[in-house]
């Protein structure tokens, strides 16, 4: 079994919200809460309409991704450990960026 780590940029089922499908999609692992699970960003085209709290990924051979793309810190799953299949990780310039964009979310969401 691949050990993963947090930073790291896997593809995974990813489920959707507005319909009953998922779709094999990269994404960041944010969280490791134990050994069964984990918890992702959804990672998406740059070329799609920017969300509030994206973070660019600026090294995309180092995340293994193929065209430019962004974090999307709005658009966090809990998924299965086993169900993660490793592209790369994210840049350590990219990772300070992405928990402040995070932290902000999950404040904005606490507060509601």
């Amino acid at each position: 079994m691949t050990e993963h780590r947090v930073w790291d940029v896997v593809r995974v089922p990813f489920p959707y919200t507005d319909r009953p499908v998922t779709q094999r999609r990269p994404a960041l692992v944010v969280a490791i809460p134990n050994e069964a699970l984990a918890w992702v960003l959804m990672i998406t085209s740059a070329a799609n309409r920017g969300w509030q709290g994206d973070v660019d990924v600026t090294d995309l051979a180092a995340a293994g991704l193929p065209v430019p793309s962004v974090v999307r810190t709005a658009k966090i799953a809990t998924v299965e450990m086993r169900d993660l299949l490793p592209l790369g990780a994210l840049a350590p310039a990219d990772r300070a960026t992405t928990a402040t964009r995070l932290s902000a979310v999950l404040e904005w969401c606490a507060g509601r």
